[in-house]
């Protein structure tokens, strides 16, 4: 299977290993981009595999709490400049409140619903600010949580939101605490809320790409098989500790030191009450769209032809 200069910065910006790595990785895997991840994995080049294509597009993700409702939306643009106009944003915001006042089921039912303080339905509303701003405009995606304590988080003014949703016991303000883990969600992006979510097949991928490590690592190529499955099972504590939300090191050491299940805990018992975390979701502007290739493949084109 042939591969193209995209290929190869597609597969560098995924694992974040050389072009050249890159280039190897897919002629020994005959192009196919799995195949190639695995190939960098086991030769100790790719620590990790980013989760999904993270291309930008611009546009703006918003997260609030409305009526007592958590809700998270993206709606897209094709410039950085539009995501960052007030009637742009007020359209976004406009959106959130839609899908709080409808509780719709799907994306085509909220493209249905009469936008927030109008008649016009939102695809219509859509329309209407296609016209006034002059470009594609589109609502992309967007969630809630009805039940629990929601807790909202924008970063970057709308590159990325969380809803962090929590379940909470006593009369306490838990704003910070959720707040705080919707921040190690942004940064961090696990790929797992928790170890107990970690599917068998991904345990089962992840013990082949540690013992095919120790089998290109001469160190630890002569070692027992038994040896090497001991050697695997510690590390996949690791693995939960870098992939798994509740199992990762809270990253505001100066607040808490432990793991962000440890901190929710202590954090919830010094206010009086108790707090669980129940489920969150993360959306980052353009996560997935894939645009134009820039000039980059071009000057790489040449090594692939080498």
């Amino acid at each position: 299977m042939a591969f193209t200069a995209a290929d190869v910065k597609n597969l560098r910006e995924r694992t974040g290993v050389g072009m050249m790595d890159c280039k190897k990785a897919l002629a020994a895997s005959d192009g196919d981009m799995d195949k190639a991840i695995e190939y960098l994995r086991e030769k100790g080049l790719a620590a990790s595999v980013k989760k999904g294509d993270r291309i930008a597009a611009e546009g703006m993700a918003y997260a609030a709490v409305i009526d007592g409702m958590g809700v998270v939306v993206e709606v897209n643009a094709e410039t950085d400049f539009v995501g960052k106009n007030e009637k742009f944003v007020d359209f976004v915001k406009g959106v959130a409140a839609t899908v709080a006042a409808n509780k719709p089921a799907d994306l085509d039912a909220l493209m249905e619903c009469k936008y927030n303080g109008t008649d016009l339905s939102v695809l219509q509303q859509q329309q209407e600010m296609v016209l006034v701003i002059g470009e594609n405009i589109k609502v992309r995606r967007f969630a809630f949580f009805t039940d629990g304590v929601s807790v909202p988080y924008v970063h970057a003014g709308g590159k990325i939101a969380v809803l962090v949703n929590l379940e909470v016991s006593g009369n306490i303000d838990v704003t910070a605490i959720g707040r705080d883990v919707a921040m190690q969600i942004t940064s961090m992006n696990p790929r797992f809320w928790d170890k107990a979510q970690v599917t068998d097949d991904v345990l089962a991928e992840e013990r082949k790409i540690m013992l095919a490590q120790m089998d290109n690592d001469p160190k630890m190529a002569s070692k027992p098989a038994q040896v090497k499955e001991k050697i695997v099972a510690g590390k996949l504590n690791k693995f939960y500790a870098e992939n798994c939300l509740l199992q990762q090191e809270f990253v505001r050491s100066d607040v808490f030191e432990g793991s962000v299940g440890g901190y929710v805990a202590s954090a919830a018992k010094e206010l009086g009450g108790t707090v669980a975390f129940k489920d969150a979701v993360r959306f980052e502007k353009g996560e997935g769209i894939e645009k134009k290739q820039e000039n980059f493949a071009e000057e790489i084109a040449s090594m692939i032809n080498k």
